[in-house]
């Protein structure tokens, strides 16, 4: 019978090149325990000493996803560290048992065990040596780290303890971080990463230090969803900085994910949802209206004029929007649509209600500060110039208000991202810069919004601004409308009747914003940017690259053509109609003019 002081050896439940765990029985505690001790018999007795002190140090941390230590102690000259078997079994012998796992389950495995690994970063210490058989499974599910202090800083024999300073923690923490990509990767894949069941030797295998590229594969035991493939990759990223840094951002956008997916009443949309309820969705631009509603100049404002006002301030225009939209469901009328016009909205509202609206918003900038304001400013422009775009491009008849405002709602998951979180849209902005080029890679490819999205929260903006507009009671046609259309999906013929009208509102308020993308991009890529979003629309909308020209410089018009300023271009700007839009403006002009109501 092989023993380890008073221990009898049982069994190896895991090894790596740094540390090692072994199931074993205390005939003294009449129990079985797990020991955790570094791979190498520390060199000195003052490396010894430092190896216990550490650990004592580490073990002294508390929380609930951290096992708990039972005793550091030394056999000969091999410390140790005993934990109680009855916290589970590792995740090598979960493995075994149940060798592929549901993605949902794998994340919230992997997310408990980076509660209890950034607890600890945060308090100071690091693992060093994030392996499978460091995460313990209980039986009611819950996971804890094992072996936070286990590996340690190898120094030379005659080192002074007094004066050498282990590597520092924020390196180590980084590397632990890396690691639990790694176990993620294991356990979405099936089978161990670069066919290497020691996560450290893959590290030094990945780049930039090795050669090795580890991406999540295509063949996987079950479909892995595409947040979760972002996130996934973004932990293993070839590029430092692309990776998660401090393991609670990793844990955020995992969770974010995980909370989703499961359909929990947590995760990011739960929190924008609570943020809206206590601070508004976005602050007031103007004071103009609230200086008006405390005098009697609003009683003479016409509705067209109150409208414009209205129009010029985004945070209003989305509030009487969802004021009116809000008032309708909770009276029980039956509204077809959704109520979209501005002048319309105001008459429902009555001028008290305006001035209610107006009084419940946040004045700039809210809680940002100066460089978060800065940034949603920026991103306001780029919206409302979007806006000014998609009115010009419209189809003949249809209110420009409308238009306008299905562009603002298609970017209204980035406004309220920038708003509420501005440093995940920080970072989110920093992910979709492209990579240094290596010899490799001489032109790396950036990440997409969607997948840096993904990467750092968890779910894309497009499903935040549509959980928002569900919370407005919004209908159903403006949910389909604010969803852009994807830029690798294909376009295809409208239908018929309204569902073609809603369609084509659709796409064009997608091409303007397709084109003030375009035109944020380095000055060499701008014409060729523009080029190919004027190809993908032009013969679904009928639009040329002159009409797009026009409508990105509208000074450039001959003064004949020029529509008027504000909200409102003529609707002679058009260029010739095609065939589908000769069509939508002969059923206008049938119907007596769009006026806003498609849909109201």
């Amino acid at each position: 019978m092989r023993r380890f002081g008073r221990f009898e050896l049982r069994q190896l439940l895991g090894k790596s090149t740094r540390s090692m765990i072994w199931l074993v029985f205390d005939a003294k505690l009449d129990q079985e325990l797990m020991l955790c001790m570094p791979r190498v018999v520390p060199n000195s007795a003052a490396a010894t000493e430092h190896w216990i002190k550490t650990a004592s140090a580490g073990a002294r941390v508390l929380h609930p996803n951290l096992a708990h230590v039972i005793e550091v102690g030394q056999v000969e000259k091999w410390p140790y560290m005993a934990y109680d078997r009855a916290l589970g079994e590792t995740l090598d012998e979960r493995l075994t048992r149940q060798p592929t796992p549901l993605p949902l389950e794998v994340a919230e495995w992997v997310c408990q065990y980076l509660e209890g690994l950034a607890f600890a970063h945060e308090a100071g210490h690091a693992h060093r040596d994030v392996q499978c058989a460091t995460l313990i499974i209980g039986p009611n599910n819950q996971v804890r780290v094992l072996g936070l202090e286990a590996a340690q800083e190898v120094f030379p024999a005659n080192a002074d303890y007094n004066s050498v300073t282990r590597r520092a923690v924020r390196d180590s923490a980084a590397e632990d971080i890396l690691c639990v990509g790694l176990m993620l990767h294991r356990l979405l894949s099936g089978r161990p990463v670069l066919e290497q069941p020691d996560l450290h030797l893959v590290v030094q295998q990945m780049q930039p230090t090795g050669h090795e590229l580890v991406r999540m594969g295509w063949e996987t035991p079950h479909p892995i969803p595409e947040p979760l493939r972002a996130i996934c990759n973004r932990a293993t990223d070839r590029q430092e900085r692309q990776r998660y840094h401090i393991a609670r951002s990793f844990l955020r956008a995992l969770d974010g994910w995980r909370t989703s997916a499961g359909h929990d009443e947590q995760g990011p949309i739960a929190l924008l949802i609570d943020k809206l309820q206590r601070i508004g969705h976005l602050p007031s631009t103007s004071t103009a209206l609230q200086r008006a509603g405390q005098s009697s100049a609003m009683d003479r404002q016409h509705t067209s004029a109150l409208a414009t006002l209205v129009m010029q301030d985004m945070a209003l225009a989305l509030e009487l929007l969802r004021r009116v939209n809000n008032a309708l469901k909770q009276s029980g009328a039956a509204v077809d649509g959704t109520v979209l016009n501005m002048q319309r909205a105001i008459a429902m509202l009555g001028l008290e209600g305006v001035q209610q609206a107006a009084r419940a918003l946040k004045p700039w900038p809210g809680p940002l500060n100066e460089t978060q304001a800065v940034m949603l400013q920026s991103l306001m422009k780029r919206v409302h110039r979007a806006g000014q775009i998609a009115q010009a491009l419209r189809p003949a008849g249809y209110d420009a208000e409308v238009v306008y405002l299905i562009t603002v709602m298609q970017n209204l998951g980035r406004l309220l991202l920038q708003y509420h979180f501005p440093d995940d849209a920080q970072q989110i902005r920093q992910l979709m810069q492209p990579p240094e080029p290596t010899a490799d890679q001489p032109h790396p490819a950036s990440m997409s919004e969607q997948a840096a999205a993904f990467a750092v929260m968890g779910c894309d903006l497009e499903s935040l601004g549509t959980a928002v507009a569900k919370h407005w009671s919004l209908g159903e046609e403006l949910l389909h409308m604010m969803r852009r259309q994807p830029p690798t999906a294909a376009l295809r013929a409208s239908a018929h009747g309204k569902e073609s009208d809603n369609e084509v509102l659709r796409l064009t308020c997608s091409l303007a914003n397709e084109l003030v993308d375009a035109l944020m991009q380095p000055e060499a890529k701008r014409v060729a940017g523009v080029e190919v979003a004027t190809k993908r629309y032009a013969r679904t909308l009928g639009l040329g690259l002159k009409d797009i020209q026009l409508a990105l410089n509208p000074e450039a018009a001959p003064p004949v053509d020029r529509g008027r300023s504000g909200f409102m271009p003529l609707d002679g700007d058009a260029p010739k109609p095609s065939a589908l839009r000769a069509r939508l403006a002969a059923k206008a002009a049938a119907d007596g003019g769009a006026n806003g109501d498609l849909p109201h």
